[in-house]
């Protein structure tokens, strides 16, 4: 295997539908209008020389070496910027061309060091490649003027006299090396994090021979703006901007295409190798999530698949009190299934149960939800997707008849209005954000409703409408918006006729022109201005193709399912469903949540969504797995939890899962599995759940196995091995040896089997092989007779349920209510270093950007309870209380304060409550009423569960039998 090569056409690809015919080199070529000739030239086969273009930004034409001539024209104009035009006579190698480009490869050569074999790129430089190309043989021009190679000038090196044109190499950044010496000012960096990330970090300071690249304004990559994202290393020519890892480690010599385990955005990399050590991560261009585009995360931390805290061998223990003991894989998998068989003979059947991991493959969650419902003989399976994005799943089948999103990520390039709610791209789906920023910086609108002023409210020539609205009031703004669309007059009643129940629509249209729904009625609730609220319906009913982007901050309310039924409404009524540009868009959280409920990982649903009482349904699967099934719904996460402090619910498996720190009122869930008899943790390092297991099962990363993920537009995408698992299994293997010793045996050599048993069983994956996917690179569910190479855009002339459906969506405000005691109003989020519980991204490097989760408060707030920048604080509900440090900022509102839940020593779910959603019981993390004061550090609680982690996290020493 070796390295995959990817085509660098020098500048962007035309969508024009107009073609036109050239002549290149005595070749006829036909292509798009809008084509560069270098491009077109690339398309023919012929490599232009270049220094400054590449295809990920558009053309500069600073460079000067892909040079061409024109019959017809006088001069050499610059083949990145001419475009391709009829009956063009173009010549890319003629004797004056290789006068010219020679003499402009000696100027850059003159002022750049010939380290060559000494340097990281050495193999992989473009400047190395384009001397060659050009036929450079000799320089004539020396170091004797002056240059930006030596920190002592060369005219006066025997003084020692400083070179004030050469800048030391800045090392500040984690992960990549930024060294000035070896710039040749091709602007290449600065135009990609501009055009390509959006974020706007670089620039070229000075002018003529005093030009650099300049990280804001003259400070290190780590001080400045720039957010890692790896675009600037990516399109650097030289070893200017490169790799830390690269130059440790020297060039890979294989790559390996694969899909990132983060977010649900799926980018997809190339795994680039030496042996089994990883170099570098680099994003796909064919990637059709990401379009060679990533962020910090995916791009660079994934050094906690090689993390020293990593535990490699199983273990096991009687009592949580116990330190582990290491043992072979055989005794764990009989270890656990022992215990389990004698809890379900002390207390029945359904006192055992599972959670699938949304981290891990649609094929590995497809064996665990198998396990539980033919192994252990019920349906208490349950998914990460509880405390999450349930609500969507609910309320879009209502609405629409499907439980996913409605479009491709490409889509967002054709949109005219977005509106983002409960979501910040910018922190938590930062490649899906650069898209869309892209798209606003080319005109289109963008609404933000939102407590907080997310990156996404104000970036480089953006600046979004920002609905501002209370926590938990997300019904009545969304009703309120619906409100003044259908009194104005501006529904699009075309389409509600030929797409949508007429009948319901009418009810719902007399609800929503109810004037307690009305912008104005509903600021007294809502803290949104009236008239904003007015402008936002009216752009976006208007404006033209509208899209709704949501997260967590619509899902994790008491009215989850309500706000994405309302979002729902809101669509149809503007007609904006079943075309490119419009669309409800869910960005999921996990790389694979969308896959683990496809999967059936839910305990009233078989895969496919699919409801486990359908006898039909059923049948299907027994004769299949060879089993009776059980066809009673088994119980959801918080079920699980009150029926082991009941003494009824006494063993759980958990993959891939950390629900001590992830879900709500943290000593509600340590109640809970401190009361089971067996814990089994399936993980890659000993969680805050682990703490209170007795059988610990290491997992294996997304390096270490083949599989599939599904993104949050339905792609199912490849995830291919490139090592050895470092714990001897990979995951689904781990689950096939625990159903072994369960009894219950599950035969596959490979997860390609796996998925065929999937498509097999499931009617939106009949389509979809391992085959497939290798020929098309991925696919969009429904994949299947009427749709072979997949869906990119759902309910195309009508919806999946035949009329959609309008259902009246009553605002009823949250139990959770502020007072004297708890006058504050707490919601969390992410941030862009960290992801989720943070246990992969806290051992990378990532840790430098966000070392500990902080309060938001805004200033009014602070002064009053006399807080100041950086004091801990103690922040306090009616469920329990930790201490962290105070940041103030006016993002928040005076009333909202606001966290992250990356660290474990914060516990941030220890002051959650465990209201939740009345559709879906997803808790209602973005609603918790607190009170803040200052405080001396961490709290009691604090102090004990940390010493109670450091107890349990205790491994004994492996005795070596005596010989």
């Amino acid at each position: 295997m070796s390295l995959i090569q990817e085509i660098d056409f020098g500048t962007p690809k035309s969508k024009s539908e107009t073609m036109v015919t050239l002549t290149i080199d005595g070749n006829t070529i036909t292509v798009p209008e809008g084509t560069s000739i270098m491009r077109a030239a690339m398309e023919a086969g012929t490599q232009i020389p270049k220094l400054c273009a590449t295809d990920m930004v558009d053309a500069f034409g600073s460079c000067r070496l892909c040079l061409i001539e024109i019959e017809g024209r006088a001069g050499t104009p610059a083949s990145c910027t001419t475009p391709a035009m009829n009956g063009l006579v173009v010549h890319t190698q003629t004797e004056r061309l290789k006068k010219l480009r020679k003499g402009v490869m000696e100027l850059y050569i003159s002022d750049h060091p010939l380290d060559c074999l000494t340097c990281a790129a050495n193999g992989d430089c473009e400047l190395q490649d384009m001397a060659g190309a050009v036929g450079l043989r000799d320089v004539r021009y020396g170091y004797e003027g002056e240059n930006h190679v030596f920190a002592k000038s060369s005219n006066n090196m025997s003084h020692g006299c400083d070179n004030d044109a050469w800048m030391p190499k800045d090392e500040s950044n984690p992960y990549f090396t930024y060294d000035p010496s070896k710039c040749i000012v091709c602007s290449r960096c600065v135009r990609a994090c501009e055009e390509v990330q959006g974020t706007f970090a670089l620039t070229i300071s000075g002018r003529g021979f005093e030009s650099r690249v300049s990280p804001g304004m003259s400070e290190s990559f780590l001080g400045s703006e720039c957010v890692s994202c790896g675009a600037c290393v990516q399109a650097c020519p030289t070893a200017t901007l490169t790799e830390k890892s690269v130059i440790e480690i020297g060039q890979p010599e294989r790559s390996v295409v694969t899909t990132c385990a983060y977010c649900g955005v799926g980018c997809t990399f190339k795994a680039e190798m030496r042996g089994e050590e990883v170099v570098r991560m680099v994003p796909w261009k064919d990637g059709k999530a990401n379009r060679g585009h990533s962020c910090v995360k995916g791009r660079f931390a994934w050094g906690y698949t090689t993390h020293k805290e990593r535990i490699l061998k199983p273990m096991i223990r009687e009592r949580i009190e116990d330190p582990w003991q290491e043992v072979s894989w055989d005794e764990a998998f009989n270890f656990a299934a022992a215990k389990f068989k004698g809890i379900q003979q002390k207390y029945g059947r359904d006192a055992v149960g599972g959670i699938t991991s949304s981290r891990c493959t649609n094929e590995e969650t497809y064996l665990v939800q198998k396990l539980i419902r033919a192994g252990f003989g019920n349906n208490n399976v349950d998914t990460c997707a509880r405390v999450c994005h349930s609500p969507t799943g609910y309320g879009l089948s209502q609405t629409f008849g499907t439980s996913a999103g409605t479009q491709d990520f490409d889509s967002v390039e054709h949109t005219d209005v977005v509106m983002i709610i409960g979501a910040n791209p910018a922190a938590a789906h930062p490649v899906f954000a650069s898209r869309l920023k892209k798209r606003l910086r080319q005109g289109a609108k963008l609404i933000v409703v939102d407590p907080r002023r997310t990156e996404m409210v104000e970036s480089p020539h953006v600046k979004a409408l920002h609905l501002p609205l209370m926590p938990g009031t997300n019904v009545a703004v969304v009703t309120a918006l619906a409100h003044v669309i259908v009194t104005e007059g501006l529904a699009d009643e075309a389409f509600i006729r030929e797409r949508c129940d007429w009948s319901e629509f009418e009810d719902w249209a007399a609800f929503v022109s109810d004037p307690k729904n009305s912008p104005e009625a509903t600021a007294i609730m809502t803290g949104v201005d009236p008239k904003d609220l007015r402008e936002a319906a009216r752009i976006f009913a208007t404006g033209g193709n509208g899209a709704i982007y949501y997260g967590l901050g619509v899902t994790e309310h008491s009215q989850g399912s309500t706000t994405v039924i309302a979002i729902a409404n809101l669509a149809m009524v503007t007609g904006n469903i079943g075309r490119p540009g419009v669309g409800v868009n869910p960005l999921r959280g996990q790389n694979n949540v969308q896959g683990s409920c496809d999967m059936g990982s839910f305990p009233h649903e078989l895969p496919g969504y699919r409801h486990i009482s359908g006898d039909a349904v059923r049948e299907q699967f027994e004769a299949m797995w060879n089993v009776k099934l059980n066809k009673e719904p088994g119980l959801r996460i918080p079920n699980m939890f009150d029926a082991a402090i009941e003494g009824t619910f006494m063993g759980l498996y958990v993959q891939g899962e950390d629900i001590l720190q992830s879900d709500p009122n943290t000593k509600h869930v340590v109640a809970a599995l401190s009361s089971m008899e067996c814990v089994i943790v399936h993980d890659l390092f000993l969680n805050e759940t682990a703490n209170y297991a007795h059988v610990f099962l290491p997992g294996s990363t997304f390096l270490e196995k083949d599989g599939t993920f599904t993104n949050a537009e339905r792609r199912i995408q490849r995830v291919r091995k490139v090592m050895t698992p470092k714990n001897g299994l990979a995951d689904w293997e781990v689950t096939i040896g625990l159903a072994k010793a369960m009894g219950f045996e599950m035969h596959y050599n490979h997860p390609s089997e796996i998925m065929d048993e999937i498509a097999a069983l499931t009617p939106t994956f009949t389509g979809v092989s391992y085959a497939k996917l290798e020929e098309l690179g991925s696919v969009q569910w429904p994949c299947n007779e009427k749709a072979p190479e997949g869906t990119p855009i759902m309910h195309i002339g009508g919806f999946v349920r035949g009329k959609g459906k309008f259902i009246i969506t009553e605002y009823i405000a949250t139990d959770e209510r502020t007072g004297p005691r708890f006058p504050l109003l707490l919601t969390t989020g992410r941030i862009l270093s960290q992801y989720n519980v943070g246990a992969q991204t806290r051992r990378t490097e990532n840790v430098v950007w966000h070392a500990e989760d902080r309060l938001e408060i805004h200033p009014h707030d602070a002064e009053q309870r006399g807080v100041r920048d950086g004091d801990w604080v103690r922040l306090k509900s009616r469920a329990g209380e930790t201490t962290l440090r105070a940041l103030l900022t006016d993002r928040v509102a005076p009333g909202v304060v606001y966290t992250t839940f990356h660290h474990p020593d914060t516990q941030a779910n220890v002051i959650t409550t465990e209201f939740s959603d009345w559709a879906t019981n997803c808790p209602e993390y973005k609603v918790t009423a607190v009170q803040i004061s200052p405080s001396n550090g961490p709290s009691d609680w604090q102090k004990a569960y940390d010493e109670q982690a450091r107890h349990s996290r205790r491994i004994a020493p492996v005795v070596e039998a005596a010989e």
